[in-house]
């Protein structure tokens, strides 16, 4: 999702340029240190650039058939459990930066989006597919799975939460 300012499209090409002629610098001035960090990074993305490509892939699916008003339908009043696993999917799924997506939600919510779906979805986006490899290989499968399941199970609780304060001091007590 773009956000429509000139700027933003560079900025990761000068952060690029920039690592880039960090790279030549210490290579210039520390060769025999340097192309082992380069080995070592260059394997670490032979490992997870499969993985960066599915999730491109499912990224470009999700964006071509899920449509705002589509998307509404699934998650108004009474969406039950579809609404949630929309929510928390979605969510997870999504890319780019996060104030990207406020428009987004409140147009949904304009059109019929439950606020426990919203607070679940933006709750989600602290997934990150395209990081999860790195997870894995730093903490392990279990460590991974274990919190990633607490962390869809807190998103559930807190969209709940918010929909019971939204009803008032009557559905609280």
């Amino acid at each position: 999702m773009s956000t429509g300012k000139k700027g933003d499209s560079r900025s990761g090409l000068y952060f690029l340029v920039f690592v880039v002629a960090i790279y030549l610098v210490l290579f210039l001035l520390k060769p025999e240190k340097t192309l082992p960090a380069l080995r070592a990074s260059g394997n670490m993305l032979v490992r997870i650039l499969p993985i960066f490509v599915l999730v491109v892939f499912f990224m470009g699916i999700m964006n071509y058939l899920l449509t705002p008003k589509t998307i509404s339908r699934y998650v108004g009043q009474g969406s039950g459990i579809k609404g949630w696993l929309l929510a928390t999917s979605t969510g997870i799924l999504s890319h780019g930066p996060i104030y990207a997506w406020y428009p987004l939600l409140r147009d949904l919510r304009v059109q019929g989006m439950r606020s426990g779906l919203a607070a679940a979805f933006l709750y989600n986006r602290s997934i990150k597919i395209p990081l999860l490899p790195m997870m894995v290989y730093y903490f392990g499968i279990k460590f991974a799975l274990v919190l990633l399941l607490f962390m869809m199970i807190a998103s559930l609780a807190e969209g709940k939460l918010i929909e019971l304060f939204e009803r008032g001091p009557k559905a609280l007590g």
